[in-house]
């Protein structure tokens, strides 16, 4: 008898077999994603889109613990907007995450409404209906940093065993990678805050040094000490960045928001920097819509001044500055509000353009600029933690228009806007 004459059971693989496979290969393939990226946002984005594909569900959602608070707080959400995630705090008692964060161990609920530890304000607040939903920890050398959540299996199957393993596997990996980006941006962070303070350091150093000389003319010492000021001036305003930023990266960073007119907040904006601007000759036309937003009011001040001094800084003299405040039908809510500031200055060339956004870049229109270089990145991080965006628009020698979308604050009818308002005119360059 030869061994083409044994009969041998069937080894097809099943279905459901064939499904496992597929979704382990799927499994091991975004682990390696997972591992490919840095970019704690990014990160995050990709886990969530990855725990819906994987188990077959309509939402998921990433809570992180926060050391300050203890509490944990949305971080990344297929359903939640910025905005959202930042005003949901959710508590360790009385939340299925909380139980998840607290024992370690993953719980899945076939009837949230019927489980004590569903917390419903979630569902309140974006009016969402979670009919059963998955959490597992996310743990790293056995503590737990956060909790993945899956919402929703579709057609309303049970959970599994499988879908449990599933989840803890790619909850294991996440773990790790968020605490490699998290490692890797403090480090490359601080290495950029050393790098930074040297000028102003070095520059208090040789004055102190100069001042100890006891042949130091008057003038020469006056100038020094001047010197000294406007380095612990620059210092002070470093260190105030450094840490605004910081918190903002880490999620620490939260939003008081409230309801208030866009119109109203960029007139005050542009009465604060009037005398900055009219030194100048730089005119400033406010235009658009009067429209409300709910958002951290000053917050978006500080977004507003920093986009305004820097028009005014790269800007022409006898230039010009447009705020303008729109409805975008073109945008989805909830941000479909607009705001533009646009001058008339040099423009940024497509390749700084690349880089504006980013920590400690400057655009060197002039020699006499100034600054952390972390305006523009704090301005979009604050922008980015209402669940909107910060860009730009820029031509050579045409000028450079800045924007940022907010959310609108409830139904609106659209009216036609007023007339713009002018609030700094040119100064006669014959005075």
């Amino acid at each position: 008898m030869t061994d083409r004459d044994v009969s041998r059971p069937n080894s097809t693989p099943s279905a459901d077999d064939q499904h496992l496979v597929a979704r382990y290969e799927h499994l091991l393939e975004i682990t390696r994603q997972l591992n490919s990226t840095l970019d704690l946002g990014t990160l995050l984005n990709r886990i969530v889109r990855a725990a819906t594909e994987l188990v077959n569900t309509e939402q998921a959602s990433i809570l992180l613990l926060d050391p300050a608070t203890g509490e944990l707080r949305f971080e990344a959400a297929s359903n939640l907007s910025g905005s959202a995630m930042t005003a949901i705090p959710v508590p360790m008692e009385g939340s299925l995450a909380g139980w998840v964060a607290t024992h370690g161990e993953p719980e899945m609920v076939n009837d949230a409404r019927s489980d004590s530890r569903w917390f419903a304000n979630v569902d309140k607040t974006i009016k969402f209906t979670t009919r059963n939903l998955l959490a597992v920890p996310m743990k790293i050398k056995n503590e737990v940093i956060g909790v993945l959540e899956v919402i929703n299996k579709n057609d309303d199957e049970k959970w599994t065993g499988d879908d449990i393993y599933t989840l803890t596997t790619l909850a294991s990996q996440a773990a790790i990678a968020v605490q490699n980006a998290r490692l890797f941006q403090q480090s490359d962070f601080i290495a950029e805050i050393v790098h930074e303070l040297r000028t102003p350091l070095a520059a208090l150093r040789a004055s102190t040094a100069l001042l100890m000389r006891a042949n130091i003319p008057e003038l020469r010492r006056a100038e020094m000490l001047r010197t000294m000021h406007e380095e612990t001036e620059r210092l002070t305003a470093m260190t105030t960045d450094f840490l605004d930023l910081a918190r903002l990266e880490s999620g620490r960073a939260r939003l008081e928001t409230s309801e208030f007119s866009v119109l109203e907040l960029v007139q005050e904006c542009v009465g604060l920097i009037r005398e900055q601007a009219g030194e100048r000759g730089i005119e400033i036309v406010v235009r658009g819509e009067d429209r409300r937003t709910e958002a951290d009011r000053t917050k978006i001040k500080r977004v507003l001044l920093n986009l305004l001094t820097n028009a005014i800084k790269y800007n022409r003299d006898q230039g010009t500055i447009y705020c303008t405040v729109d409805r975008r039908d073109d945008l989805t809510a909830p941000c479909g509000l607009v705001v533009l500031i646009q001058d008339t200055g040099h423009g940024i060339s497509p390749e700084n353009q690349k880089h504006v956004f980013e920590k400690f870049y400057r655009v060197a229109a002039t020699a006499s600029q100034t600054g952390t270089g972390l305006g523009l990145s704090i301005a979009r991080r604050i922008i980015e933690a209402h669940g909107c965006e910060m860009g730009l628009t820029s031509e050579l020698n045409v000028g450079t228009t800045f924007y940022f979308t907010l959310p609108i604050a409830h139904a609106q009818p659209r009216r036609e806007p007023p007339a713009s308002a002018v609030f700094s005119r040119p100064k006669d360059p014959s005075q």
